[in-house]
């Protein structure tokens, strides 16, 4: 079982110093990697799991965080969870996301991707909520398409994007850029079994529902001549996790749990994080 951090700002603050700290303190600590969340608006009454939730939650911006985390770091990898997709343009993320691989000596190897669920995020992007789903579906293809062009540049059109003979460097330090799917529904699962390199279903599901929605990503991957197996699982678990919980877990076909130490004083988190590493990664 491998183990990764989620650092949400806007719990946690924004405070560089801090950030650094805890990043550092994952990796000494022997965690996989350090995740970031996204949220690009917020609104007066936005809820997030039926909870209403403040409209000035400070949700920093994942790629700024994961280059600032780069630089303070050596060898842990480095992630979103979940980056909302639909809303940033191809083009340009590919750039953006191939030059923070590069920075990082290739370390960008847990790019989540989700749709959002804040519909003024759409609004506010003149995006139409409807479609997020097949326009999702197409950055992800984009992306890939753009990492493996040659000097000859590549083309593409759809509904959504359309460019001709287009080259875009520099590229992945590895070739390309693993992106897992994100989210809670079925339509996520399946996309994860189609197009992902593994799946982080969230929300609030039963055991039953997680089972379903796991063989649903299996049989869209058989379903597309892709192997399932190497599909990874990642799931969310607590800082409080003990050893059967987690062999519990990895019954289950889990390859990662992500967990998020508590609010409050660096100080707590960063000695959460080494109880944590003593339980589960014989620090």
């Amino acid at each position: 079982m491998r183990f990764a951090v989620s650092y949400n700002t806007a719990a946690y603050g924004t405070d560089p110093d801090d950030m650094a700290r805890v990043a550092r303190h994952a990796e000494a600590c022997g965690f996989e990697a350090v995740l970031f969340p996204e949220h690009l608006v917020l609104h007066p009454g936005v809820t997030f799991g039926g909870f209403e939730v403040p409209s000035t939650l400070a949700v920093a911006d994942p790629l700024a965080c994961l280059t600032f985390v780069a630089a303070a770091t050596d060898r842990i990898l480095l992630g979103t969870g979940v980056l909302v997709l639909p809303y940033r343009h191809p083009v340009v993320l590919a750039k953006q996301l191939a030059t923070i691989d590069l920075l990082s000596r290739g370390r960008l190897q847990l790019l989540t991707v989700g749709l959002g669920i804040v519909e003024r995020e759409a609004q506010a992007t003149g995006i139409d909520f409807a479609t997020r789903g097949r326009r999702a579906d197409a950055v992800i293809d984009v992306l890939r398409l753009l990492w493996t062009g040659g000097a000859d540049g590549v083309s593409y059109r759809d509904e959504f994007f359309a460019f001709d003979d287009i080259c875009v460097f520099p590229q992945p330090a590895r070739g390309r850029i693993p992106i897992h799917v994100g989210g809670s529904s079925g339509s996520a699962a399946r996309r994860a079994g189609l197009r992902g390199d593994g799946y982080f279903p969230g929300g609030r599901l039963t055991p039953t529902e997680r089972l379903g929605q796991l063989e649903i990503m299996r049989s869209s991957a058989r379903i597309a001549g892709r192997d399932p197996e190497a599909l990874q699982y990642t799931r969310r678990g607590s800082d409080d996790l003990t050893p059967a919980e987690v062999e519990a877990f990895t019954a289950q076909g889990v390859d990662r749990l992500v967990m998020s130490p508590s609010v409050g004083r660096v100080e707590e988190q960063l000695d959460e994080l080494s109880a944590f590493a003593e339980r589960h990664l014989g620090g």
